[in-house]
C-alpha cells in the first residue's frame, strides 16, 4: 500500500508493507505459515534500485494491546522535537547559503565529501557495514545524509560513529535479513 503527501514542494512517499503473505514473519504473537520462498518472492516485489533510492525504511514489530494502553508519555515532548528540527533547518541554512540547496536531503556527492566531515571511529563503522551488508554507492550516499541530519539535529559539527550506527539501522531493507 502507498501513502502519499505533499509537503510544500517536495513529495514525501511512504511504502507500507507487510514482512510476508500472511503478515506474521517475525511476530511473537502468531506464528508465520509462509514458505522460504514464499517470502522471499513477497519481498522482491520492491526491486533493491528502488530501496536505493528511499532514504529511510525501518521494521517496526506490532505493539500488544497492553503496551499500547499503558503506555508512559514521558518521551520528549513534540515542542522539543519541533526546536530541535529548527535549529537543525538553521544549521542547513547557513551551511548550504552558497549553494544551490536548503536540505542535506539536497547533496550531490562532490557536497556530500565537502559537508559529511566523519570522526575516524564513523568512517571505518561506515566501511564495514558497506562491505559487510554489500550497501551500493546510492545507499553509501543516502546513509551520509542521513548521518549528517542526524548529526545537525544533535548539535555535532561532525558525524560520529553514533549517527553513522543510527543511519544504518534505517536501511533494514538493504540488509536482506528477513529469510
Amino acid at each position: 500500500m502507498k501513502n502519499e503527501r505533499n509537503f510544500k514542494d517536495k513529495k514525501c512517499l511512504g511504502y507500507i508493507m507487510n514482512p510476508c503473505p500472511c503478515g506474521y514473519f517475525g511476530s511473537k504473537e502468531k506464528s508465520c505459515h509462509c514458505s522460504s520462498y514464499q517470502i522471499q518472492k513477497y519481498r522482491n516485489r520492491i526491486s533493491g534500485p528502488l530501496l536505493d533510492r528511499i532514504d529511510i525504511h525501518l521494521e517496526l514489530a506490532a505493539i500488544k494491546t497492553d503496551d499500547l494502553v499503558s503506555y508512559d508519555f514521558t518521551a520528549e515532548s513534540s515542542q522539543a522535537i519541533k526546536a530541535r528540527v529548527e535549529a537543525a533547518r538553521l544549521i542547513q541554512a547557513e551551511r548550504f547559503r552558497n549553494e544551490k540547496i536548503f536540505f542535506n536531503s539536497q547533496m550531490n556527492h562532490k557536497q556530500l565529501r565537502k559537508f559529511c566531515n566523519l570522526e575516524k571511529s564513523a568512517k571505518d563503522l561506515l566501511q564495514m557495514a558497506i562491505s559487510h551488508f554489500s550497501f551500493s554507492a546510492r545507499a553509501y550516499d543516502k546513509i551520509l545524509k542521513v548521518s549528517r541530519t542526524i548529526a545537525d539535529l544533535s548539535g555535532r559539527e561532525n558525524i560520529s560513529a553514533e549517527d553513522v550506527s543510527e543511519a544504518i539501522q534505517y536501511r533494514s531493507l538493504d540488509k536482506n535479513l528477513w529469510v
